[in-house]
C-alpha cells in the first residue's frame, strides 16, 4: 500500500473519531446544584473508601445554622457509567485496579461537565489520593457550578443594575426577580421574595483601610456589617435591627473577584429583640484603584427551608461582579 492510499485510508477515520467526540460532548448534562454522582461500586462504598467520600464531601458547609452536606451525593455501581449516568453534571468515578491514576476532565462525556477519576490497586492507595485532592474536587465542581448557573441566569430576564453601576461603578447579572427595596446615597438594597422567606443582596463600600489583612479581620468586618445593619436594616418591630449572631463566630477565608483580593466571611445574623435569623455570605472586595472596599453581601430568611442552594444563588450572582473602567 503506497502512503497516500494509505492518509486516505486514515484520514476519514480519524476525522469521524474526533467528530463522534465533538457529538459526545455537545450532550446536555442534567442534575440538581451542587449534586455530585459517585460512581463507585458497592463493597467500596459501604467501607472506609465511602465513609472518606462522605467525610470529604458531604461533610456539613461552613456558616449554615443547621447542618447542610457540601454536596449531595447520590452512589452508582461502576456498571451504569456506560449508561444514562455519563450525563450527569459532576461525577466521581472510583475503581479498585492495577492501574493507580487520579484525574480531573472536563466535558469528558457530556456538557457542561466534571468528571474526576479516582482509582488504586489497594484501598489504601484509593483513601491517600482522595485525602491528597478532596479539597481541589470540591473546588473544581463549587467553580463549574457557580459558572452553570450563572449562564442560567445570563438566559433569563435580568435585572435593570444601571442604578448599581452608577453608585459603584460595577456590573453584575441578577435575576429580574429581584426588587429594589432601599436605594440610599451610599447603600443599596435588592429582596428575592420565596415561598415562606426572602433572599436579600446589599451593597455599600468603605475606605480601602478600614479592613486589615491581619487577626483583627474578621472583628472589623462584624464590626461594619453590624453598624450597616443599625442604619439601614431594620424589622417591622420598633428597635429591632440585624445584627452578627454572637454566639457563633464566623468564617473567614480569601478568595479573588475579578481577579481582586477579597476577603469572603459566612455567619449568622439575627434581628436583635426579634426571633428573625439566617445565614449570610459577606464579600468585602479590595478595589485599590478607587481606594475603597466594595462590600456586597447576600443573606436570607428561610426558617423553613434548607439553606444551601439558596446561599449558593447569592454567592454565584456576587461572583459575577465585573469592575467598570474608572470614569
Amino acid at each position: 500500500m503506497n502512503k497516500a492510499l494509505f492518509l486516505l485510508l486514515v484520514f476519514p477515520i480519524f476525522f469521524i473519531s474526533c467528530n463522534s467526540k465533538e457529538v459526545k460532548n455537545v450532550t446536555e448534562t442534567y442534575g440538581k446544584t451542587n449534586e455530585v454522582s459517585v460512581i463507585i461500586d458497592d463493597q467500596l462504598w459501604n467501607g472506609e473508601v465511602g465513609d472518606s467520600m462522605r467525610n470529604k464531601f458531604a461533610s456539613p458547609i461552613l456558616g449554615l445554622p443547621q447542618e447542610e452536606p457540601v454536596f449531595s451525593l447520590n452512589q452508582y455501581p461502576v456498571k451504569l457509567l456506560e449508561g444514562f449516568m455519563t450525563n450527569s453534571r459532576n461525577i466521581i468515578v472510583v475503581k479498585k485496579e492495577t492501574k493507580s491514576q487520579f484525574r480531573i476532565e472536563s466535558n469528558e462525556y457530556a456538557n457542561p461537565q466534571v468528571v474526576v477519576h479516582i482509582s488504586g490497586e489497594t484501598v489504601q492507595e484509593i483513601l491517600d489520593t482522595i485525602q491528597n485532592n478532596d479539597s481541589l474536587i470540591i473546588t473544581r465542581i463549587k467553580e463549574s457550578e457557580i459558572r452553570v448557573f450563572q449562564n442560567k441566569i445570563k438566559h433569563d430576564s435580568l435585572f435593570d443594575v444601571s442604578k448599581i453601576s452608577d453608585k459603584f461603578n460595577v456590573r453584575l447579572n441578577i435575576p429580574v426577580k429581584y426588587k429594589m427595596v432601599l436605594h440610599g446615597k451610599k447603600f443599596i438594597w435588592l429582596k428575592k421574595e420565596i415561598t415562606s422567606g426572602n433572599l436579600s443582596l446589599i451593597f455599600y463600600q468603605i475606605p480601602i483601610s478600614s479592613i486589615k489583612d491581619n487577626n483583627n479581620a474578621v472583628k472589623r468586618i462584624t464590626h461594619i456589617r453590624d453598624s450597616i445593619g443599625r442604619i439601614y436594616i431594620h424589622g417591622a418591630v420598633p428597635r429591632t435591627r440585624m445584627v452578627t449572631e454572637p454566639a457563633f463566630s464566623p468564617y473567614l477565608s480569601k478568595t479573588k473577584i475579578y481577579n481582586k483580593e477579597t476577603f469572603e466571611t459566612k455567619g449568622n445574623w439575627e434581628l436583635l429583640n426579634d426571633f428573625m435569623s439566617g445565614p449570610f455570605v459577606n464579600y468585602a472586595i479590595v478595589d485599590k484603584p478607587n481606594k475603597r472596599i466594595l462590600v456586597i453581601e447576600g443573606f436570607c430568611y428561610a426558617p423553613s427551608k434548607e439553606k444551601r442552594d439558596l446561599m449558593f444563588e447569592l454567592e454565584a450572582i456576587i461572583k459575577s461582579t465585573q469592575f467598570l473602567k474608572i470614569k
